[in-house]
């Protein structure tokens, strides 16, 4: 069986956008179970024991059969490749899905994570605010383009893949902006893939998990 690492406790804010939240939903719709190991932020985050699943000190991490990963974009692939849910069958099929999930962690994430930083932890600062409407020109110019290539598809390829579970948890980072409802594409697309009852399921498993109190 699977086994996930991440953090026992995060904030708040943080806890329904961590990246282990691509590890479980990608095990509930390829119908994997898994059990959980919580680490603490601190000492414990940086043991040695804990270096040695991430090598960074950070979270997501897995282990299946003697493998150790870390990534949650490595290893939302390595499920996908285990499961014809998340992974087409043809060879054309694959590498598309593939490099679509790099177009979200290439393409569209750094420029959602840079206001991200702004809103979450510099919104009052002169120079966040000077610098974010710069960064939400380019965010818009990249989410046209990708609304562009979606089209008039359910899903980036027509049917369901790891690409766009991945794409719409990045979009998901900066839902409290309304920046993504000015794409109604993409608006319409983001929360079809969040009404999928394996994001349902992995998000009521994330969002209990934090639930509990710290130690």
């Amino acid at each position: 069986m699977i086994t996930l690492t991440t953090y026992k406790w995060v904030p708040d804010f943080a806890a329904p956008l961590m990246r282990a939240f691509r590890v479980r939903w990608a095990l509930e719709e390829a119908g994997f179970p898994y059990d959980v190991r919580l680490v603490s932020l601190g000492p414990e985050q940086r043991s040695p024991e804990h270096l040695a699943r991430q090598p960074f000190g950070q979270a997501p991490a897995i282990e299946d059969d003697g493998l150790i990963l870390h990534e949650s974009g490595a290893i939302a692939l390595y499920i996908a490749e285990k499961s014809d849910t998340l992974m087409p069958k043809d060879r054309g099929g694959r590498e598309r899905a593939t490099a679509w999930v790099f177009s979200a962690l290439n393409t569209i994430e750094p420029a959602v994570q840079e206001l991200g930083s702004i809103i979450f932890f510099h919104k009052d600062a002169a120079w966040a605010k000077e610098r974010r409407p710069q960064v939400e020109q380019f965010l818009r110019l990249r989410l046209g383009q990708l609304a562009d290539a979606l089209g008039d598809k359910d899903y980036l390829e027509g049917r369901f893949t790891v690409g766009d579970l991945i794409m719409s948890d990045v979009l998901r980072i900066i839902d409290s902006t309304g920046i993504v409802d000015g794409f109604p594409k993409l608006r319409a697309y983001r929360d079809r893939c969040q009404a999928r009852p394996a994001f349902q399921r992995a998000m009521k498993d994330q969002m209990e998990g934090f639930a509990q109190p710290a130690a």
